[in-house]
């Protein structure tokens, strides 16, 4: 499995330029399976998403999804803000493959900037099979609450193989991003594919560090701060499988149940 993560930069809430650039770019990504863009791609993350959020009943930037993932026969995965048919507001991760399609509505709101105020929360775990791996979607300050992404199923292979992190994560906090990042990858004895934003909005700097980091906590591969760019990694799954057999760590798991 080729997973490439997309450290881009964000126009400010104008979806059609974020798809025409994405569009353009898409012809130079290296081959992969899924491609992973970050939080709010097509706008940036908006706390007042009123006027900014794309409508779910014709979203442009989810239906460039569908068509990229079938002209490129692969994957794509990355968060929209998202005006739902009943009128809410959530921040929707999608998975999108040519014949099928998932998504995880972001249960962490960000408080700290109002985030709460205006979206809705999502409820429900999501995890995403695709060419052979177990994924399990999680959005940006998802990250900071580890018995959410707890892989802890039944035995010792858990529930999922890789945990697909997008963000927009603060330069300023960048330090928490790196060390979370790890930590999530070693206690659930998994892939982590971690992928934030570059460039400015009105409220923050980013300054990127996406990375995809192995179940040991080790760097496969790594974006430059500060840089828009794409690389590439692969996900060795018999590696994962037999570092399991050998160090059955997930088999002593607390089976926690979240209300």
């Amino acid at each position: 499995m080729k997973i490439c993560i997309l450290q881009r930069e964000i126009a400010w809430a104008d979806p059609q330029a974020n798809i025409s650039r994405l569009t353009e770019e898409a012809r130079n990504w290296p081959k992969a399976d899924l491609y992973v863009l970050p939080e709010m791609f097509s706008t940036g993350f908006a706390t007042h998403p009123e006027g900014i959020a794309e409508e779910e009943a014709q979203c442009a930037s989810l239906e460039w999804m569908r068509e990229t993932a079938k002209a490129m026969d692969c994957a794509l995965a990355g968060s929209i803000a998202t005006h739902t048919i009943d009128g809410k507001y959530v921040n929707r991760f999608h998975f999108v493959t040519p014949d099928a399609e998932w998504h995880y509505d972001k249960h962490h709101l960000f408080t700290y900037s109002g985030e709460h105020e205006r979206f809705t929360a999502g409820e429900e775990q999501v995890i995403v099979e695709w060419r052979g791996v177990r994924f399990r979607l999680i959005v940006c300050y998802d990250l900071r609450f580890p018995a959410w992404s707890r892989n802890s199923g039944a035995g010792k292979d858990g529930k999922y193989d890789c945990l697909l992190c997008v963000a927009s994560w603060p330069s300023v906090r960048s330090g928490a991003w790196k060390a979370l990042v790890r930590a999530r990858a070693i206690e659930n004895q998994c892939f982590v594919a971690a992928v934030n934003r570059v460039g400015t909005d009105p409220s923050c700097i980013y300054s990127g560090d996406s990375a995809i980091i192995d179940a040991y906590g080790e760097e496969l591969a790594a974006c430059t701060p500060y840089q828009a760019e794409a690389v590439v990694a692969d996900l060795d799954m018999d590696a994962l499988r037999a570092f399991r057999e050998k160090f059955p760590v997930l088999a002593d798991a607390d089976q926690i149940t979240l209300n």
